[in-house]
């Protein structure tokens, strides 16, 4: 955006002409007040003062333009004319949130499907998780997966996109067949417990029961109890049968557990809460809710950066004024000369 960072400056323009008009010259008073003396060889006087010609009312044309000329660019120069450009930045007291979704093999369930498209449930966890990560703009973003083991699959991360790419990019059954919970809040503290006071916060999804753990779900938890870390626990899907796909096309009836009961000591050991999800539509919800709850606080400052341009039209009215000086010299030899 270009504009001038002084622009009244420009009230001086009429100045030089103001003066001019409101002035009296020089010649005009000494007429008036003097008496008039005829000098006989007034040829010879003009010869030997050529200099004087160019002052006054009778100077050329070209003498005022340039005065002009180089008057105008000095104001310009003194408006500053310069380019600004606006920059926002956010200064951030944004959470350090750490993801743990499960991508056991169980994830493959069908129990989200419609009448017509078969939709697991990693693939309503990928589209509404994802959403989620893009929303916390400001917040540092990390991504653990757990199945049989678990994997810190994205450290904390300012850059929310990177983190949706990577979960998008997830297999059921990547990290095993069963479900190690205990080991994914056990990981996650470890991220999180170097991280500021106040700002830590897991939420845990997972649609299973803890049977792989090396560390036990609860001493986990009390873990994240230890450094402030609240847990916000979700469980996704139904619990009994459940459609799961076949190598053929189809799908068979498969008995699936999830242990609600574990899931709701974590949240209220650590002052989280839980939720149960059974269609995209709660889990949905669901994570409205957190995002809510773990709202990032931020404050914004604008920044000016300027770029001056003054130098510009300050060396025109230097060039007009050095061609006004030069026209003086050039008509004063003319003038000797004739």
């Amino acid at each position: 955006m270009f504009h001038f960072y002084w622009p009244w400056f420009a009230l001086l323009l009429p100045l030089p002409f103001l003066v001019r008009k409101l002035i009296p010259s020089k010649g005009k008073e000494s007429h008036k007040a003097s008496p008039e003396l005829h000098f006989p060889a007034l040829h010879r006087l003009k010869s030997i003062f050529p200099a004087y010609q160019l002052t006054g009312q009778h100077a050329p044309r070209v003498f005022w333009i340039l005065l002009s000329l180089s008057w105008l660019f000095l104001v310009i120069a003194l408006m500053q004319p310069e380019k600004v450009d606006q920059f926002k930045q956010v200064k951030n007291k944004g959470y350090d949130l750490m993801l743990a979704v499960d991508i056991s093999s169980s994830m493959q369930a069908l129990d989200f499907s419609t009448q017509t498209k078969n939709i697991s449930r990693l693939d309503v966890v990928k589209d509404v998780v994802g959403n989620f990560v893009l929303g916390r703009q400001g917040d540092r973003v990390g991504l653990v997966t757990f199945g049989e083991n678990a994997y810190l699959h994205v450290p904390l991360t300012l850059d929310t996109i990177s983190v949706s790419r990577m979960l998008n990019d997830t297999v059921s059954g990547m990290a095993g067949n069963a479900t190690a919970i205990g080991d994914a809040i056990g990981l996650s503290v470890r991220t999180l417990r170097e991280r500021p006071e106040g700002s830590r916060v897991l939420v845990l999804l997972t649609d299973g029961e803890d049977n792989a753990s090396s560390i036990p779900p609860l001493e986990a938890a009390k873990l994240a109890k230890q450094y402030g870390i609240r847990i916000y626990t979700i469980g996704v899907g139904k619990n009994g049968q459940v459609p799961f796909p076949t190598r053929f096309g189809g799908y068979t009836m498969v008995k699936v557990s999830m242990d609600e009961k574990l899931l709701k000591e974590i949240a209220d050991l650590t002052g989280g809460q839980y939720f149960l999800a059974t269609d995209q539509k709660a889990l949905a919800s669901i994570y409205q809710k957190i995002n809510a709850l773990e709202k990032t606080e931020s404050n914004q400052t604008t920044f000016l950066i300027r770029e001056p341009f003054y130098y510009y039209p300050l060396g025109l009215s230097m060039a007009f004024l050095l061609l006004l000086s030069l026209y003086q010299l050039l008509d004063r030899r003319m003038t000797r000369g004739a």
